[in-house]
């Protein structure tokens, strides 16, 4: 039980009663700032809400992590700036109970948002082993129906004789694996960054059958390149 007069909050943190209405506060102004900026969906909103980001940014750069800006991590990485989250889960479309599959962790945050979102288990794949285990210590036993795991996301192995109802590539690519989208369960999505030569168009694939795909393009996003392999550094 947590000392009198705390609470758990949404994410199973114990704050006092202070630190609690402050947290609220500063999550509502961060909500705010996205619906300025032009992020509609409810229930991502609601999601971001109730994840803090700053839970899954660097110590020292926590205090920026209610800022729609992009931060830099180790290994040469970046957590993705929140409105570019918000666009990527809005286009992906989670329904609860979906089986996901994401390409690239990072920090875990858009992990634990998916996660809150409804979806019933999330395979998440990091190159890197040490963002893997961050990530997996940042979401703790509050996000259960996740897992972290230290693969290349983009080799064909990683999908054999899996299928999923939703891909999420949190990243840019020249071209998508063909393994990828094949891996949809029929009516899946797959959402990814595309790069056009002058930057990564927001880009969603829908399969509608046993071999048909509709595309549909969003806006022109800030991404990261997604890399291949597994990457040698710790």
């Amino acid at each position: 039980m947590p000392p009198e007069g705390e609470e758990p909050d949404a994410t199973g943190l114990t704050q006092d009663p202070a630190q609690e209405l402050e947290a609220a506060t500063g999550n509502a102004a961060f909500v705010l700032a996205l619906r300025e900026r032009g992020v509609r969906d409810t229930a991502v909103l609601r999601a971001m809400e109730r994840v803090p980001r700053e839970r899954f940014a660097p110590p020292a750069l926590r205090t920026h992590a209610r800022r729609d800006i992009a931060l830099p991590l180790a290994c040469g990485q970046t957590m993705t700036a929140p409105s570019i989250v918000a666009a990527m889960l809005g286009a992906l479309d989670i329904t609860p109970g979906v089986r996901v599959l994401e390409v690239g962790t990072g920090t875990g945050y858009v992990t634990a948002l998916l996660v809150r979102l409804g979806a019933a288990h999330v395979r998440s794949l990091e190159r890197y082993e040490g963002l893997a285990r961050a990530a997996r210590a940042h979401l703790g036993h509050d996000f259960d129906a996740a897992a972290v795991e230290t693969a290349d996301g983009l080799a064909p192995e990683v999908v054999r004789g899996g299928s999923y109802d939703r891909i999420l590539l949190n990243g840019s690519l020249a071209a998508l694996p063909p393994h990828l989208p094949a891996a949809l369960k029929s009516g899946g999505r797959l959402v990814a960054g595309f790069w056009t030569g002058r930057g990564s168009r927001l880009v969603t694939l829908t399969r509608d059958g046993a071999a048909a795909f509709a595309r549909s393009e969003g806006p022109t996003l800030r991404l990261g390149p997604l890399t291949p392999g597994r990457a040698l550094a710790p």
